[in-house]
């Protein structure tokens, strides 16, 4: 059944309109976005099957040419897509620099997730912070393979100078999926953490990003 042979009370863009967009589900929101279904599915229904193929909003999202010529998402949707993902880490960019990154580490969260949680291979990233903990950029400074990267310490003191930073929190995905550290992770973190003191720059945090999952080592107690 079309969406629009439903009750209006039960229509994503109505239901939208009436109680805003947090009231929609992740099917309803995408459903609004795609406007139309295919022959036999209606926008709801398509917009179910492509979150269960891609594992939800964040895989979707980040699926870029991989979205491309699935049925019910073409080129120009899924271009639509990847703009609409740049777009909110643009904004969550800005919310963090103009922020305290100790005051707001939900920011920080949502960013990490937007930016890391679905590629596809390794990297690290630095966010480089100011005396007031404002972040000014954020980096990627090495990209591995679908299970590891190698980190260089020198090259990140280097950075962190560049950056004239007081401060970094550092990232790095797992597209495993499982948001653990490893040994190696710890004893990277601890080895970064002695080589960026030298130069009086501090570690605030190093998150490990898995999908939608975000761990922190400062809260971890690995700091």
């Amino acid at each position: 059944m079309a969406i629009s042979d439903w009750p209006t009370a039960e229509r994503p863009r109505e239901r939208l309109l009436a109680l805003g967009a947090g009231a929609l589900s992740d099917a309803e929101l995408l459903a609004v976005f795609l406007r139309t279904g295919v022959r036999g599915k209606s926008a709801v229904d398509v917009a179910r099957e492509l979150l269960a193929r891609f594992g939800g909003l964040a895989g979707l999202l980040g699926a870029g040419r991989a979205a491309q010529g699935v049925k019910g998402l073409g080129a120009a949707k899924a271009a639509q897509l990847a703009a609409v993902l740049e777009v909110a880490r643009r904004c969550l960019r800005d919310e963090l620099r103009g922020g305290s990154a100790l005051s707001s580490p939900a920011a920080v969260r949502d960013y990490l997730r937007l930016a890391l949680g679905a590629r596809e291979h390794e990297v690290f990233v630095a966010l480089f912070v100011d005396a007031q903990h404002r972040v000014m950029r954020c980096e990627e400074l090495f990209r591995g393979s679908l299970t590891q990267t190698s980190v260089y310490p020198r090259e990140i003191v280097k950075a962190a100078l560049g950056a004239n930073a007081a401060a970094v929190i550092f990232a790095h995905n797992h597209p495993s999926g499982v948001a653990q550290p490893s040994q190696a992770d710890e004893l990277l973190t601890r080895q970064l953490r002695e080589a960026l003191a030298l130069v009086d720059v501090k570690v605030l945090d190093h998150f490990i990003v898995a999908g939608n999952q975000c761990l922190s080592f400062a809260e971890r107690g690995l700091l």
